[in-house]
């Protein structure tokens, strides 16, 4: 623990890439443990590959974490205690420790290299939050591929660590005393216990967390759909549905809540309720929390999201009233999974133009006009533009002329929406006021 005995926990991304769904998820898990315990969330940045690494992809993982609401207490950004927060900037410390341990005999030089010798005959004990407890022999730790015992090299030959010598050192320096990461660093945590025990220092818990497979169970990749959390974004994905969804791989707040806010997630979350179990990316899953996420959230807002792809669709939604939008996008309810979609599927609220691009009206034959005429006269004349009243006068009037009501409803539908499903059409009708709805009607000549 720190010296104040509170949770210190660290996510510790290499600037190589975007922030992608695996890096987001265990960033995510950090968080939700610090905030849960009352202690501490780093963000370290490990930047010892200097080919591959760029201050371009470190903004961008910053710009990925606060998308997501995960921030951080400590970082490159706002200092701390640990300062400095980048691998690039603490190559004194790596060296200093490895002179430590080339005085002690515990490391030799080769070729420029600083290796790591590997004891024979010591048990290791991986206690894990999560795996539970992982039995290992040092000569199991690190192995060649003829199986026989391979040292480990700490500081490369070019003078830069390797990452299982410097994550220790800058845990232990950090005062990192939970590790939360992927599975599929169990394997390194032998060696990383080894360098632990050779230093003496005292071992930080560890936390494994499940990998994150696709539907067809492979371990998840670009084929299974977007990976930077930016390419969820611009597909409609709202950054609470996208953390809900997160928190889903492996947790549950438990009383089979699906959907939830990160208050109740950092109030109730529990490293030792992560399952071991692989979690499955079911991206009809996410569409689903995405669209519950949707349905809940506050008119205003929802319109300041949705008009950026409404833009995008050619459309002008500040030709329109902020109450006016609202109104339309509380009339589509629940449609819509994400927040493209719901822009697409409410287009005919913010512009004629893509009614008429989608429906030309030439499946309504002379036969089936006629009657549409006197009806659309007649209803045009309603006193009080109210949808009640609306439906009510189409009820009658098809009641008294023999007409059913769809003969009169599916072509005012396509009229106003161009589309087959809609909202309730008098509602829409409504909504768009008599002048568009007479606008709409006279362009497919329904309306003389």
């Amino acid at each position: 623990m720190d010296k104040d005995g509170k949770v210190r926990a660290r996510f510790a991304p290499s600037p190589t890439g975007a922030l992608h769904i695996g890096g987001a998820h265990t960033a995510l898990f950090n968080w939700l443990w610090a905030r849960r315990t009352g202690g501490t969330f780093i963000l370290r940045i490990e930047d010892s590959d200097a080919e591959r690494s760029t201050a371009g992809y470190e903004d961008t993982i910053m710009d990925g974490l606060r998308w997501l609401g995960l921030d951080w207490d400590e970082g490159p950004d706002k200092g701390g205690g640990y300062a400095p927060y980048r691998q690039s900037e603490r190559m004194s410390v790596y060296r200093k420790y490895a002179d430590e341990l080339l005085e002690k005999g515990l490391a030799y030089r080769d070729d420029g290299a600083v290796i790591f010798k590997v004891p024979s005959g010591v048990s290791l004990l991986m206690r894990d939050a999560i795996y539970g407890d992982i039995k290992i022999q040092s000569e199991k730790a690190s192995v060649s591929q003829d199986g026989s015992v391979k040292d480990i090299v700490i500081i490369k030959r070019d003078g830069m660590p390797t990452y299982n010598y410097a994550v220790v050192v800058d845990d232990h320096e950090m005062d990192i005393n939970w590790v939360i990461r992927g599975e599929d660093h169990i394997s390194n945590t032998p060696k990383q216990m080894l360098l632990y025990r050779a230093f003496g220092w005292d071992m930080p818990n560890f936390a494994h967390l499940p990998m994150i497979l696709g539907k067809d169970k492979k371990k998840l990749s670009k084929r299974h759909g977007a990976t930077s959390v930016f390419e969820y974004g611009d597909l409609g994905y709202l950054p609470d549905s996208i953390f809900n969804f997160l928190a889903l791989l492996g947790w549950s707040p438990g009383g089979g809540a699906e959907i939830f806010d990160r208050n109740v997630a950092s109030e109730s979350f529990e490293l030792s309720k992560v399952t071991k179990k692989p979690a499955v990316f079911d991206i009809d899953k996410l569409n689903f929390v995405n669209q519950e996420h949707l349905k809940i959230m506050d008119p205003a807002v929802k319109k300041k999201i949705i008009e950026p792809f409404w833009v995008k669709l050619g459309l002008s939604p500040e030709k329109h009233s902020d109450q006016y939008l609202m109104d339309a996008l509380v009339l589509m309810g629940a449609r819509g999974r994400t927040t493209r979609e719901l822009a697409e599927f409410s287009d005919y609220f913010v512009s004629f133009a893509p009614v008429k691009a989608r429906y030309d009206a030439s499946e309504v034959g002379f036969e089936q006009r006629e009657p549409l005429k006197k009806f659309f006269a007649a209803f045009m004349g309603i006193p009080n533009w109210d949808a009640e009243e609306m439906e009510a006068f189409a009820r009658n009037w098809c009641r008294a002329n023999g007409t059913p009501l769809k003969e009169i409803a599916l072509p005012l539908r396509w009229a106003m929406t161009g589309r087959k499903v809609s909202p309730g059409i008098f509602e829409v009708v409504q909504l768009l006021g008599p002048d568009e709805c007479q606008t709409r009607l006279k362009y497919y000549g329904f309306l003389e």
